[in-house]
């Protein structure tokens, strides 16, 4: 038995779930989605290997603006939420409190300073900052709205002694 643990990490997907990010979540233990969401057919369509995923609220991810049926769902969603993994812990929060185009990574690291990792959406851009501790990432967008060249998500294997990212970018047709 492996004792490394692999996390599709995605966001953004603003109610639609790019085929290809779906088929990276597939070969993952487990998925994490950095908030919106905007309805729960794109956590239905999460597949990964183990069934687990945890995802958290984005500023569009309100009751009001998912479809009357799905208001559980939307409503059990927290703003943050942590993940333990082999090494060390990740953190998921959508980043819209951080400020608006680009969230303070500087910010995210003074309130977060325990993890090993803080994940982060809402500007739908593709970052990976390993330059200091903790490591900030955002996924950028999984969907059709605002990806910067293609849906993106990132793939985290969480070894106990070491953690290892991988982006990948599907361009728009």
């Amino acid at each position: 038995m492996s004792l490394s643990k692999t996390v599709a990490i995605l966001s953004d997907t603003h109610g639609y779930l790019n085929p290809q990010v779906a088929n990276v979540v597939r070969n993952c233990d487990f998925a994490v989605h950095a908030g919106d969401i905007c309805g729960k057919k794109v956590l239905d369509a999460l597949k990964p290997r183990t069934g687990k995923v945890i995802a958290v609220r984005g500023n569009n991810d309100h009751p009001f603006l998912w479809s009357s049926e799905e208001s559980d769902t939307v409503a059990s969603l927290e703003k943050v939420a942590t993940v333990k993994l082999p090494g060390g812990e990740l953190l998921v929060e959508h980043g819209d409190r951080w400020g608006h185009h680009r969230p303070s990574h500087e910010k995210l690291r003074k309130a977060h300073p325990h993890v090993k990792m803080i994940v982060y959406g809402h500007s739908h851009k593709l970052i990976v900052d390993q330059d200091e501790k903790p490591w900030v990432v955002n996924p950028g967008a999984a969907g059709k709205t605002r990806t910067h060249g293609g849906a993106s998500c990132l793939v985290l294997t969480a070894h106990p002694d070491c953690w290892e990212i991988e982006a990948h970018r599907f361009s728009d047709h």
